[in-house]
């Protein structure tokens, strides 16, 4: 199934076969939130696990739930013949494109590169899901807003993982955490010359008296 993501269909006038597992899509997702982890912790960025853990299942699950919802809805307005179940599989087996194109540009940085798999390894999983949707709509405007839409979102996506998404992290860390903030250091506390005085007038008061 995953090297089947990555193969457009042909046969588009019959309503393809779509999986309707979520084990896969799931699979992905996880394995799109390591590919994150790891590109933030080779960019010399600081920070803290906890709030970058969140802020890489947050954007992830928060792309592919909201996203297939999204499309689900849209295709129920285009009187398109696929299911919820159908739409998450659908879309997570899509992000597959999107874990070998950030797995291999956060390792060779080169901008160059990311765009040749942009367009290669990412055009091949959006053909695939565009090529699905058209096999299950009827209607030329139908088949355009609704393939539009979702081959927009999918590519615009994996070009903010790769550009924007470390500069938001860093900018939220900086929100939650203070920039630059210096380690905690014990320094001495400054003891006022009035204390000094006292102390020198009880010192020689106790000299005198012995």
């Amino acid at each position: 199934r995953l090297l089947e993501s990555m193969i457009p269909v042909k046969m588009i006038n019959f309503p393809q076969k779509i999986a309707g597992e979520l084990y896969g899509p799931l699979m992905l997702v996880f394995t799109l939130v390591a590919i994150l982890l790891h590109g933030m912790k080779t960019s010399d960025t600081i920070i803290r696990e906890g709030t970058l853990m969140g802020t890489a299942i947050g954007t992830c699950f928060g792309y592919w739930l909201g996203v297939s919802s999204f499309m689900y809805f849209l295709a129920y307005l285009c009187n398109a013949q696929i299911t919820m179940v159908q739409m998450l599989s659908l879309l997570g087996y899509g992000l597959f494109g999107h874990c070998i194109t950030l797995f291999v540009t956060y390792n060779i940085h080169f901008h160059s590169l990311f765009y040749i798999f942009w367009l290669v390894v990412g055009g091949l999983s959006t053909l695939r899901m565009v090529a699905v949707l058209v096999s299950r709509t009827v209607g030329h405007t139908q088949r355009l807003i609704l393939c539009g839409t979702l081959a927009a979102l999918h590519m615009l996506f994996l070009l903010y993982l790769h550009f924007a998404y470390h500069k938001v992290v860093e900018g939220i860390l900086d929100t939650l955490e203070g920039p630059n903030m210096p380690p905690f250091q014990r320094v001495a506390r400054d003891v006022p010359v009035v204390s000094n005085a006292v102390l020198n007038t009880t010192a020689k008061a106790i000299a005198l008296t012995l």
